[in-house]
């Protein structure tokens, strides 16, 4: 879809074109998309679609009054609201959340590395994740894709693209899912925890949901953009639709659900009887993370259902910007969880503060002119010029 109009040529420079009158695009005065082809995703032509339509008037004879002056926009084209809003957006957050995120992969590889808990292992690999979604997602789809390039890119690249960026966004769910249910089992079951837990043990795991992730992704490469979703669903589309719903959102909120109202009984119990506070960090963090995971979103779920089955993006504007909006929710949930982290863990800011400090050091001695070394911090005492050794009596 696109923010173009049609409007015919005047009659003194007109070009008759076999009984009807050539019409040429030309950018709508009010389209707030940058750009020669705009920069909503919603508004640029599919590839191989043409730029200028021939009307045919009666008879082959000049155009009528129906087609003077502007060709009205089609109503079944939901007009471009958003604007470049959605391309500053993702520009701030990719130019802020992702230097953010590799920060806290240090941060975390240090832990990992110290301590060796499985739950910093986890939530490295939840960072790795949302780091490459910031990637494949925000900059190659929404910047790169459809802003810049104005999904003007070939269809196989298009789908190969596809299938990353849901590979990446399941890995990032479903990491989440394993430091719940790692969660569940250190306070619920610790014995069996204690027995079974081991940086191998969460490697492997870690590695097998990434596996799991890029095959749940290659079905994917059959999406079907609702940009483009001019039609009704067809049986694939649905299936393909709900497949996203399912594995991003329901089955994984089903498993928060559980495991976190058994740790919040387990806690409540044990704080009752006095054997230790009622929350402890990890397992704040945790909830912090499943709780911003289900508010941010939710709206892109809920929406995505309405296209499918109530008013498809293409006819109205307000599905139109909801989507837009939903879609920037649900990406600033890979940028928050460092906010999170430092709230809760005094561990974690200080490791952050120390791989800050020893990102500076190096800087600092590197700036110094050559020869110039640098003193040390204590030195001994100096002896006063002219005193001598004096003899105790």
């Amino acid at each position: 879809m696109s923010c173009y109009m049609f409007e015919s040529i005047p009659e003194d420079g007109m070009r008759k074109v076999t009984q009807g009158w050539v019409l040429v695009p030309r950018k709508s005065p009010g389209c707030p998309c940058p750009g020669a082809h705009g920069g909503c995703p919603g508004h640029t032509f599919p590839a191989g679609q043409p730029r200028a339509a021939l009307l045919p008037t009666p008879n082959g004879s000049g155009p009528g009054q129906e087609f003077e002056g502007h060709w009205p926009e089609s109503p079944e084209r939901s007009p471009c609201v958003a604007g470049i809003i959605p391309v500053v957006y993702y520009s701030v957050l990719l130019s802020l959340g992702l230097p953010v995120n590799l920060l806290t992969t240090v941060a975390l590889a240090r832990l990992a590395t110290k301590t060796r808990k499985p739950s910093y292992y986890y939530l490295l690999a939840l960072t790795a994740s949302d780091v490459t979604t910031q990637v494949v997602i925000v900059f190659m789809g929404f910047i790169l894709q459809g802003a810049l390039l104005a999904r003007q890119v070939p269809q196989a690249v298009v789908r190969v693209a596809n299938v990353l960026e849901f590979a990446a966004n399941h890995a990032s769910v479903w990491i989440t899912v394993l430091l719940t249910v790692d969660r569940y089992n250190a306070l619920c079951h610790p014995l069996r925890h204690r027995a079974t837990s081991s940086p191998g043990r969460t490697l492997r795991a870690v590695a097998i949901v990434l596996s799991a992730a890029l095959l749940t992704g290659i079905p994917f490469y059959w999406w079907l953009d609702v940009w483009r979703d001019t039609g009704p669903p067809g049986t694939l589309d649905e299936v393909l639709k709900w497949a996203h719903c399912l594995i991003v959102f329901f089955i994984p909120c089903s498993v928060f659900l559980v495991t976190n109202s058994a740790i919040v009984l387990r806690l409540r119990k044990r704080a009752q009887s006095g054997l230790q506070p009622w929350v402890g960090k990890s397992t704040a963090i945790l909830l912090g993370v499943t709780l911003l995971f289900v508010l941010l979103w939710a709206p892109r779920i809920f929406v995505m259902l309405y296209h499918l089955y109530v008013a498809p993006v293409h006819r109205d504007w307000r599905v139109h910007l909801a989507l837009d909006v939903a879609n920037m929710v649900a990406m600033l949930n890979t940028a928050v969880n460092f906010g999170l982290y430092c709230f809760v863990s005094k561990t974690f800011r200080a490791t952050v503060h120390q791989v800050i400090c020893d990102a500076h050091l190096p800087c600092t001695l590197g700036s110094r002119p050559e020869g110039m070394a640098g003193e040390p911090v204590l030195r001994p005492p100096e002896i006063p010029k002219g005193a001598g050794w004096q003899r105790s009596v």
